[in-house]
């Protein structure tokens, strides 16, 4: 077990740290296969996993994958996001997810035995605007940031493109126990690229050992987090394994309730 931390800042990863995203999105995406169920019998389950399949191939092999790689723009973002913003990139990203959505949609009908390109473009739109509105925060965040407020400076940053992250913030009401915000589209580096976690810490006027980050990514946030020589807290909310190939955290949580008492042990 390492040391005691003895920290003046805690930075927070957003997607599975505060709030849900998978499930948000999943819900999203059953609601909108809902429609196709109505109208062609369909499985809005079957649905779901032929959806997560054929718009990963597609996200895949489309022309702005190194981009949103490099952003931290997922998938299932890019069914929903509008990517508003001057950047050149965001701009290419604008025009083509209309095709990419519509496309996913249609080739996870089709894998169903649905030709029906009509429905396909309606539950792409019913999707990115249902999603847009669904944001739900792990019960325990409110109150652990509530309480780490009064005795640590408190940071976010996420990776993603601007609007999208931002509706997430804006969404969930977290906005405000934060005394900075870092959202990697807005940088042109992400996660787990050093530059950003040392962006943070001049913002914070803290050095790397006066900080702590907590994050679910072992590559992204862990692994960054530690290159910057920030200490790290893994929250591991869905029992995953450590091997070899992962970097190794300070310390491990299931979730955010016993990291006041772990941070406040330094006394």
């Amino acid at each position: 077990m390492p040391p005691p931390l003895k920290v003046r800042a805690v930075i927070f990863d957003l997607d599975e740290t505060l709030i849900e995203e998978e499930t948000s999105n999943d819900a999203s995406a059953l609601a909108a296969g809902g429609i196709a169920q109505a109208r062609h019998d369909v499985d809005p389950v079957a649905l779901l996993m032929a959806l997560r399949k054929r718009s990963r191939e597609l996200f895949l092999a489309g022309p702005m994958i190194d981009y949103c790689r490099d952003i931290g723009i997922s998938t299932r973002e890019a069914l929903w996001g509008t990517f508003a913003g001057d950047d050149p990139s965001l701009a290419q990203l604008r025009q083509w997810v209309p095709t990419y959505r519509l496309d996913s949609w249609a080739a996870a009908l089709g894998e169903l035995g649905v030709d029906d390109r009509a429905l396909a473009a309606e539950m792409a739109e019913f999707f990115a605007i249902d999603r847009s509105r669904r944001h739900v925060v792990f019960e325990e965040s409110e109150q652990v940031l509530h309480e780490l407020k009064k005795d640590f400076c408190l940071a976010l940053v996420t990776n993603g493109a601007p609007d999208i992250q931002g509706a997430k913030i804006d969404g969930s009401n977290l906005a405000s126990f934060f005394e900075t915000v870092i959202i990697s589209g807005g940088h042109g580096f992400g996660k787990p690229d050093r530059r950003i976690f040392q962006l943070v810490l001049e913002r914070l006027k803290v050095a790397a050992h006066e900080a702590v980050m907590i994050g679910d990514s072992l590559n992204r946030d862990i692994a960054g987090a530690r290159d910057a020589g920030i200490r790290t807290v893994w929250i591991n909310r869905y029992n995953r394994t450590l091997t070899d190939a992962h970097p190794i955290p300070d310390f491990e949580l299931t979730d955010l309730r016993d990291l006041p008492r772990l941070l406040t042990r330094a006394g």
